[in-house]
């Protein structure tokens, strides 16, 4: 990587796979990064950069280097370990952090004892890093790049989805159950198997998901 691919990440600006930081503030924060990366697709960190794309470079590259491995190594379960550059901007170093899919998801933060917490699995939403809910956790322990779509059998319950998707584009986990008269449990169940065959797409928006057509 060199000169000319940051400034096309810096144009490129935030997103789905790419997080700017002005410096690394603790591993344990870049690790949620990292963890949220390598969850969904991959992603790029570019160190020295703020969010208002301005390169401000990095102080000590090396003592932030030994940060984002300490990141990816301790505070990271199974271990993330992310190709590392640094590269000469304008006369400032740009740390450049890259996470590849990771083949055996879900990574999680690794807590102290004491600390609390509702999930540590956290996934990659738009430009943000986010936690993954019960359903997206089941379906990333279930997930793999090269994996085949699971095959099901469509009944009456399926076909009632279809229909209510056809109507209303989006459906819950609660709205499902309520259609079809089942529990929240099974609800979830029948509709992360559809996301694992490929005929549903899951989302997360706030702090609810909700699921649509793959092919919408």
């Amino acid at each position: 990587m060199d000169y000319k691919d940051i400034d096309e990440l810096i144009d490129e600006g935030e997103g789905f796979e790419l997080e700017f930081k002005r410096k690394v503030t603790s591993p344990k924060k870049i690790a949620r990064t990292l963890i949220a990366f390598a969850n969904t697709r991959g992603g790029t960190i570019l160190f020295g950069v703020d969010d208002d794309r301005t390169v401000v470079g990095v102080g000590s590259e090396k003592e932030e280097m030994e940060m984002i491995h300490t990141a990816g190594d301790y505070f990271c379960e199974p271990p993330i370990v992310p190709e590392i550059d640094v590269v000469s901007y304008r006369g400032r170093d740009v740390i450049v952090a890259t996470v590849a899919e990771s083949a055996v998801k879900p990574h999680e933060l690794v807590r102290d004892e004491e600390e609390n917490g509702d999930s540590r699995v956290f996934i990659r939403v738009n430009d943000k890093t986010v936690a993954a809910s019960k359903e997206v956790i089941r379906i990333l322990r279930s997930e793999h790049p090269d994996a085949p779509p699971l095959r099901i059998a469509i009944g009456d319950t399926e076909r009632r989805l279809f229909e209510y998707l056809d109507q209303h584009e989006r459906i819950t986990v609660r709205q499902f159950g309520d259609l079809v008269n089942i529990s929240a449990r099974r609800a979830s169940r029948s509709l992360i198997q559809l996301v694992r065959a490929g005929v549903l797409r899951v989302h997360t928006h706030e702090k609810e998901e909700y699921f649509t057509r793959a092919f919408d």
